[in-house]
């Protein structure tokens, strides 16, 4: 038991990483209809963007470790809320009204163009960085001497993760922005007819998008301790999946997926065989789309005529 205990913590924080990333995808999708391939890809940038400004920072002089974490922070969500914003403009916007594959299509080519720009720009090897947030404390100790863990890392990416959760669901339920966002929705023309700045809307939804992978970039690289040009790659597969798990166009139901892949990653791997568990995982989704097409909480789309 303590064993399935230590293993639960460490697929909640993963599970956590991934809801992050999942709720970008799933906001995109409800409104304009359409998967963002790139965004595993500003995920990645949006850890190399953190990890540039704690080295900034760090050359500076700045020791002050809470006063570090909140500048990467803020910087981070800032030019990667750019990034989304641009490729929103560039990539999405003039095929909005094309058919359907050619903003897929595009999504894919701006993901190979993030991710070989990354490699460009900052080479292909691991970047590290030295633990940043360490300590934590010991729950339980057994009689065989396994101890049961929970690092401070672990409870700020946690943490973070719910916050975040609570504050977009506030905004998507209760806010102006909000209201356009769930009308933009359910029929871009009637909303457009009834004032909502269409194009202000979806917008905004990438920028937010991608500020929350921002986060999730910064979760990773101090959970981790390192950065790739390759790691939106797979993170953005496996968050995609999560969002499709859990029923994409759902706030709640991104989160849940994403903490069902990372429990079943997490529990493969320490049970079973390493190698093996992305298979876990894709066999569990295929299983559950069979019995549940819209996923664990999505709602059956109604075809408008």
């Amino acid at each position: 038991m303590d064993y399935f205990a230590q293993q639960l913590i460490n697929g909640l924080v993963l599970g956590s990483i991934y809801g992050l990333i999942a709720i970008g995808y799933t906001m995109v999708y409800g409104i304009v209809g359409m998967i963002n391939f790139a965004h595993g890809d500003v995920f990645m940038i949006g850890g190399f963007i953190a990890l540039i400004t704690f080295l900034i920072l760090v050359s500076l002089g700045l020791t002050a470790i809470p006063v570090i974490l909140l500048v990467v922070l803020l910087v981070a969500m800032a030019i990667t809320a750019l990034y989304g914003w641009t490729i929103e403009r560039i990539a999405y916007r003039p095929l909005r009204h094309s058919f359907r594959l050619a903003p897929m299509l595009s999504a894919i080519g701006m993901s190979f163009v993030l991710t070989n720009y990354s490699q460009v720009a900052q080479g292909a090897r691991v970047k590290p960085i030295p633990p940043l947030v360490t300590g934590g404390y010991t729950l339980h100790e057994s009689a065989d001497g396994f101890v049961i863990q929970l690092s401070n890392i672990q409870i700020i990416v946690v943490v973070t993760t719910i916050v975040l959760l609570a504050l977009f669901t506030w905004l998507v339920s209760r806010t102006r922005l909000g209201r356009d966002m769930r009308a933009c929705e359910q029929d871009q023309t009637m909303a457009a007819l009834l004032g909502v700045d269409v194009d202000r809307t979806i917008s905004m939804t990438f920028v937010i998008g991608a500020a929350l992978a921002a986060v999730a970039g910064l979760m990773y690289l101090l959970y981790y301790g390192l950065v790739d040009f390759f790691m939106g790659f797979v993170a953005g597969i496996k968050a995609f999946t999560a969002a499709v798990l859990g029923g994409i166009g759902s706030l709640p139901g991104a989160m849940l997926g994403g903490l069902a892949i990372g429990l079943i990653e997490t529990f493969w791997s320490a049970y079973f065989s390493v190698e093996y568990k992305d298979v876990a995982a894709f066999s569990i989704l295929i299983v559950v789309l069979i019995f549940m097409p819209t996923g664990l909480l999505g709602r059956p789309e109604v075809e408008k005529v």
